[in-house]
């Protein structure tokens, strides 16, 4: 898990980089073919092409839709945004899940999972030093990209019982591709260098060994004993920021994060807590 969490910075790290002189469309589209390359040849889709039927299109297409505003409002704040300040910024989508489950799910957050997503926007709203004069807009744009992440989670648990692991995958890479290709004669700026270029091959391969990761953790532990190692990324972020970008957050941003990192802990261990009663 740990390590999947180190292929998810070099992911957002090279998203950053290539924003200097790419859009962000062409970024998008450039993770989305490379992750669309991995997964057809790990699922055989060209002699099985029923994995691609799936039994709820519909919420196929809204999960897919959902990844990619994800994948659009982190990449767009990272063009003017820390790493460790994206981060924390994605660390509110397990408060953001708590919150839907509700309306979507049936599920009543109750007092203290309430509690523990109102820290979680405090933290935010200190990490973002809107009363220092310090305050940008594209925190909203952030945001927004962890309100798609936690709905693109709570599609993703819905379509569990419906259809194939293989089917998801392959909806997943391939909506994005047919969503970006038609934007790309507007957007398409051809990299300058020839790391320009190997960062553009490389954001597929990145994702995809990540996600790989990530389905091989959780055939190892349960989501319960994973997810507060998904915070560790705030480590390698912050290293990444300082070391390639020369990058260090300020004291508000580790106060903020303190407290969204607490909040999501919080409903981890509350959660676990839970399910053993």
């Amino acid at each position: 898990m740990c390590l999947t969490l180190v292929f998810f910075t070099v992911l957002d790290s090279s998203a950053k980089y290539l924003s200097r002189e790419l859009p962000a469309v062409e970024i998008v589209w450039a993770r989305y073919l490379g992750a669309a390359l991995v997964a057809i040849a790990a699922t055989r889709v060209v002699v099985k092409p029923r994995l691609l039927k799936s039994a709820r299109p519909g919420l196929q297409a809204l999960r897919s839709l959902l990844l990619l505003g994800s994948t659009l409002g982190n990449w767009l704040a990272l063009r003017q945004l820390q790493l460790a300040e994206t981060s924390t910024i994605a660390f509110l989508t397990p408060i953001f899940i708590a919150l839907l489950s509700g309306p979507l799910l049936g599920e009543r957050p109750g007092p203290a999972r309430m509690a523990a997503i109102a820290l979680g926007f405090v933290g935010v709203v200190v990490a973002a030093q809107p009363g220092a004069g310090a305050f940008k807009p594209i925190v909203l744009v952030a945001i927004a990209g962890a309100l798609c992440n936690a709905g693109y989670s709570l599609a993703t648990r819905g379509l569990a019982a419906h259809d194939r692991a293989a089917t998801t995958l392959l909806w997943t890479q391939l909506a994005g591709i047919v969503a970006m290709t038609p934007l790309l004669p507007w957007f398409w700026i051809s990299p300058s260098t020839w790391l320009g270029w190997a960062l553009m091959a490389g954001l597929g391969a990145a994702g995809a060994i990540g996600h790989g990761l990530l389905i091989k953790a959780h055939q190892l532990a349960p989501a319960s004993t994973l997810a507060p190692f998904g915070y560790t990324q705030l480590l390698w972020m912050i290293a990444s920021g300082y070391f390639v970008f020369g990058d260090w957050p300020p004291a508000a941003t580790f106060v903020g994060a303190g407290l969204v990192v607490g909040a999501g802990l919080f409903l981890v261990l509350y959660e676990r807590a839970a399910g053993k009663n």
